[in-house]
């Protein structure tokens, strides 16, 4: 089964916990003291595999979750840092975050890696919060949550050229005739389900790879037929081959198919029509073929090269090869991404305005109790160990410091009342 779009959650491990200890040495009396550092969480990192051809793996195992860093122990020592997971990913895929659709990553080359999941920093041990006021503080730290999101992965095949038509005009019979590759052919619509990719070699040495990609009918920017599905495929190609059936073996005309086909590309995606494009006139040895090529021709509108060829009997091949890997010579990869380009020896910085979030948020629940949300107010309470009281009065002067308590009495809350944090409650003292 060719898999080419999977949705998947992956969170990054959390920091180990910072320790409360205390040096305990015959003859120190007053060791101070001594709680190490939680280690970092691991990061989820996907790495490019060239073995792989479609994101079939993903089917069967959609969550992703990086171990976390060891706790800190006592003597100062720090705890280790969790390794990283990698998960392989086939060369092509575009890794989207789920919640803002932006991307996050676009893979292509072998051994290429990206960070798509952060670790947590672990959390810091008593040690570190030792002051000339409060020598021997019983204060640490939980380790710091470990990124996670859901997120879209979407394969788009590597190929410098890509065959699109309507259904059986032939695209599969090329694509064997001019490489090894061995699409499933038969006179039916939509033979091909699956994106086809095959190496062609010209006779003078130049090669380029060549994807047939499923038919494509009105309305496939929409959801018709199979064509939507495989759209994005096209985006990666250089040069796109159109192949027509000039025969007009089931009725259509030519030229009708060339224009609702282009009108197809366009509703999907603009770009596409910055690519340069090949006609291919296949079925050429067909009854009536060389009329509609005349007619065709007298209709073209755009100065789009034409090449009349039989995929069955061969004939016209070898001018339509050699005219593909010419354009290819002269025509860059388009990129999926608008990218900056950076002129030698200048480095430019570019601020994008992102709405500040709210520390927090304060809402009432129908049975009157105080509900406090909000990213930053969530962390902290991950990060509180309560098992101390320094470390829960640390939490309160915290809470203070970022205004909650101001804010609470402001929406009504009274000595006793139920305040709520998570799963947590606790009792608003004023």
């Amino acid at each position: 089964m060719f898999v080419d779009q999977v949705k998947v959650y992956v969170k990054g491990g959390d920091g180990g916990n910072g320790m409360v200890a205390f040096r305990r040495e015959k003859y120190v009396p007053n060791g101070g003291p001594a709680g190490g550092d939680g280690g970092r969480g691991g990061n989820v990192i996907f790495e490019v595999d060239e073995g792989l051809r479609t994101l079939m793996d993903f089917r069967y195992k959609r969550h992703f979750k990086a171990d976390r860093g060891e706790h800190g122990m006592s003597k100062g020592m720090h705890g280790r840092g969790a390794a990283d997971m990698i998960v392989k990913v086939p060369p092509g895929t575009v890794v989207i975050d789920d919640d803002t659709k932006q991307v996050i990553a676009d893979l292509t080359r072998h051994g290429e890696r990206a960070v798509i999941a952060k670790g947590g920093r672990g959390g810091r041990g008593n040690s570190r919060f030792a002051t000339p006021a409060n020598p021997a503080p019983e204060i640490a730290e939980n380790g710091e949550p470990g990124q996670e999101r859901y997120i879209v992965l979407e394969l788009k095949v590597l190929a410098d050229v890509g065959l699109v038509g309507f259904p059986s005009v032939g695209k599969s019979t090329l694509l064997s005739v001019v490489s090894s590759a061995r699409p499933k052919i038969a006179e039916y619509h939509f033979t091909t389900i699956v994106p086809n990719l095959g190496v062609v070699e010209t006779d003078d040495g130049r090669s380029f790879v060549m994807a047939d990609l499923p038919g494509l009918i009105e309305g496939a920017h929409e959801g018709a037929g199979l064509g939507h599905q495989f759209l994005r495929h096209i985006e990666r190609t250089r040069v796109i081959v159109h192949v027509l059936d000039m025969a007009a073996t089931e009725g259509r005309d030519p030229y009708q198919d060339y224009v609702t086909i282009n009108e197809e590309l366009k509703a999907y995606n603009l770009r596409l029509t910055e690519r340069p494009q090949i006609i291919v006139a296949n079925k050429m040895d067909m009854p009536g073929a060389e009329e509609n090529l005349a007619h065709f021709k007298e209709q073209l509108k755009e100065d789009y090269p034409v090449f009349p060829i039989s995929a069955v009997t061969r004939k016209g091949l070898k001018d339509l090869l050699y005219a593909i890997s010419d354009q290819l010579e002269q025509t860059p990869a388009f990129p999926l991404f608008e990218e900056e380009k950076e002129e030698a020896g200048v480095h430019r910085v570019i601020y994008k305005h992102e709405q500040k979030k709210a520390d927090f948020a304060i809402t009432r629940d129908p049975d009157g109790s105080f509900v406090v949300s909000g990213e930053k107010v969530e962390k902290l309470f991950k990060m509180t160990n309560f098992d101390h009281d320094e470390s829960v009065r640390r939490f309160s002067r915290q809470l203070r410091g970022m205004g909650i308590d101001e804010a609470l009495r402001k929406r009504g809350a009274k000595n006793g009342d139920t305040v709520r944090l998570m799963d947590y409650e606790f009792e608003f003292v004023d």
